[in-house]
């Protein structure tokens, strides 16, 4: 089977996923588009007979997957969560997982321009997930795409892409972050303990969820309206990528710690659940967004859709 790319021409309700309020925020969800990666790796040891009636995979077993950012405008601030994969991408692994380079355009048809965006916060640092943080001219320089924002990364994944191990350096491309921390344009945040919850700006902090790496961050965002009581997103990043990965067991190849993921997901899901959030996720390119509920069995499920375009 061969599964969709938007096209270069795609539509705005192609490229803006999905917009809503949230109290007095105003959050848009941009794409950097798509890729393909192994269905067996992005869901570990799930057997494909059934992962695959929740995501198809083509001839080659990839299944399709977003590249979602989400614009917060707090009404102080223009919030940039996540910059997709970029354009840093060789010629080889372009072919092999398809991306498209999206995330200029998309923002363009959402009506935000680079240069009013003043922060941008990685939930960490492997390639799919700030890729535009910077971006690669023709004579080969580097220089931030959003030139008037602090960025924001957890200190401990600079350390270890740094460490370029076996494991997992094909995912650490130090032009997306290496330029910007000597420049002094990157914070680089540290946190004490899961629970630790550092604001970045009013209304939107982060949290540690480690599991997929051990410094994946959650970003929160809250915001209370004139007329009524505070609400809650968070953007989950890789320890939930899709509505697919509900299950607190299916876990990824990926994860540096699977255990781990699946006692954090637990965690994570009292929370959400109990206080109805809208839980972003970074790679469901349908379901950019849902509230969740538990379902007779007792297992979490999306409840209520973020509607796209």
């Amino acid at each position: 089977m061969e599964l969709p790319h938007p096209a270069t021409n795609a539509t705005t309700a192609d490229l803006v996923r999905a917009r809503t309020t949230l109290g007095d925020f105003e959050l848009t969800v941009c794409t950097d588009g798509t890729y393909l990666l192994d269905g067996g790796a992005m869901f570990g040891v799930v057997p494909k007979t059934l992962w695959q009636k929740r995501a198809p995979a083509d001839e080659q077993n990839r299944i399709l997957l977003g590249l979602n950012s989400v614009v917060v405008r707090t009404g102080r601030h223009t919030v940039l969560i996540e910059t997709g994969i970029g354009n840093k991408q060789s010629g080889k692994m372009k072919q092999i997982h398809g991306n498209q380079e999206l995330l200029p355009t998309s923002l363009r048809a959402a009506g935000v321009r680079p240069e009013e965006i003043d922060v941008v916060i990685n939930s960490h640092l492997h390639f799919d997930h700030c890729g535009w943080n910077t971006t690669l001219h023709p004579d080969g320089s580097v220089t931030p795409t959003f030139p008037n924002a602090r960025y924001f990364a957890h200190a401990g994944e600079v350390a270890h892409g740094h460490l370029q191990l076996d494991r997992d350096r094909v995912s650490y491309l130090s032009p997306n972050y290496d330029p910007l921390i000597v420049s002094g344009q990157m914070t680089l945040l540290t946190t004490e303990g899961i629970r630790s919850n550092p604001q970045i700006v009013p209304g939107i902090s982060v949290e540690l969820f480690p599991g997929h790496t051990a410094q994946t961050l959650g970003i929160h965002i809250e915001s209370r309206s004139h007329a009524g009581a505070a609400q809650h997103a968070c953007y989950i990043s890789d320890l939930i990528p899709t509505a697919a990965h509900l299950d607190p067991t299916w876990v990824m190849g990926y994860d540096l710690d699977p255990l781990t993921c699946i006692e954090q997901r637990k965690r994570f899901y009292q929370r959400a659940i109990a206080e109805k959030w809208l839980v972003l996720f970074t790679h469901d390119h349908h379901v950019p967004g849902a509230t969740l509920a538990w379902n007779d069995k007792g297992k979490p499920v999306v409840e209520s859709v973020l509607q796209a375009g």
